[in-house]
């Protein structure tokens, strides 16, 4: 069994994932942190992996940038091989002072310019959330390590490139940070009835246009990544 997409077997994959958008990001991922990491896809070099960490049965694949390419392979991953803790990782560009590179931002919430809960046809505006249960679990995580973290909205964006200042307009109803992902994965979420969460690590700032390097993006940012992992932990199968 299969899709266009993942080459995986129906149990290959654990229930509880992780989803960097670099599958780069994802291998190094299982093979830094799982104890006996296997392979299950590396169809269009998406590789995803699934191994132990402390025991616990823990899958890491990578999804490709934007929310159409995050909707296909939740959806499969939900519908197809039976995922039900869907954890996002990822960067994000910071919006406000208050966040420095390298803080963690947890996504409460998702707004979005995307017209992807169109799909639903609810009769007005989707608002887009994390699972209680996995935020909370993150948030403990990270104060028990104390890594610096802000909890709050972002924005799903369909466009990188925007226009001149236009995220001054989301950042002054209180949204933490762009992104490009999490819109869609808590809208395929929700409709599906599991549980998502998207985490970030700061990796640029629009306020002050300080920039971390694409090395540093795809090798570091572990305090996010252990945040993950200790969520994924304390999951039941």
């Amino acid at each position: 069994m299969g899709t266009p997409h993942n080459a995986a077997n129906r149990g290959d994959i654990a229930q509880t994932i992780l989803l960097p958008g670099d599958p780069l990001r994802a291998k190094m991922i299982a093979e830094t942190y799982f104890e006996n990491p296997a392979r299950f896809n590396s169809v269009r070099n998406m590789f995803g992996y699934t191994g132990t960490y402390h025991g616990k049965r823990v899958s890491v694949m990578g999804t490709g940038m934007g929310i159409p390419s995050m909707a296909i392979y939740s959806y499969e991953l939900i519908h197809i091989y039976g995922v039900r803790n869907l954890i996002r990782i990822g960067t994000c560009g910071a919006m406000t002072e208050r966040l420095k590179l390298g803080d963690i931002v947890m996504a409460q919430g998702s707004c979005t310019d995307s017209n992807y809960a169109h799909q639903y046809r609810l009769p007005g505006t989707f608002s887009a959330l994390a699972s209680y249960e996995l935020l909370r679990l993150a948030v403990n995580a990270a104060d028990k390590k104390e890594f610096p973290y802000m909890v709050g909205n972002v924005v799903s964006s369909d466009v990188f490139y925007k226009q001149e200042n236009e995220w001054k307009r989301w950042a002054d109803m209180g949204c933490l940070a762009s992104e490009m992902e999490s819109y869609a994965l808590y809208c395929n979420a929700a409709r599906a009835g599991v549980n998502a969460l998207a985490i970030f690590t700061v990796s640029d700032s629009m306020v002050t246009g300080e920039q971390t390097s694409a090395e540093a993006r795809q090798n570091s940012f572990t305090n996010m990544m252990e945040v993950a992992l200790d969520v994924a932990a304390q999951l039941s199968d």
